[in-house]
């Protein structure tokens, strides 16, 4: 009779684990899933010729790439520091990226600091996920 109760106990103990898992899987799914609607933006700003300019180390760049979820990946995205973070790459040191981050356009504008998708999208004319 003991080992029915220990059996049980196990059956329990699966079927909670089992469950919590599912759970955290759907709601990173649906995370994603959210996220992911941001590719055929971040697809747009790349095509219309936008670049963002960054640094590994700053907050605001990290806050940026984070707005853009899984997205971030496809990002047109620059890093400008050297591995040390004590330096700028030649590339951004030609460009003139003094500040982070920094958005340059085909139009030869640029933005600087945490801008939001709905700047990005008027200065593009790529069109922000409802």
């Amino acid at each position: 009779m003991n080992k029915n109760y220990i059996l049980i106990g196990v059956g329990i103990v699966i079927v909670l684990v089992l469950g919590g898992f599912m759970s955290y899987q759907s709601f990173t799914n649906v995370g994603t899933k959210v996220a992911g609607e941001l590719d055929g933006f971040t697809q747009c700003l790349k095509d219309q010729g936008a670049i963002f300019y960054g640094a590994f180390w700053c907050p605001h760049c990290q806050a940026t790439k984070k707005m853009f979820g899984t997205s971030a990946k496809l990002l047109p995205y620059v890093e400008c520091s050297t591995p040390d973070g004590n330096s700028q790459t030649q590339n951004c040191v030609e460009k003139g990226i003094t500040q982070y981050p920094t958005w340059k356009f085909a139009d030869d504008t640029e933005l600087t600091g945490e801008r939001t998708l709905q700047e990005l999208g008027e200065k593009t004319g790529c069109e922000v996920p409802q």
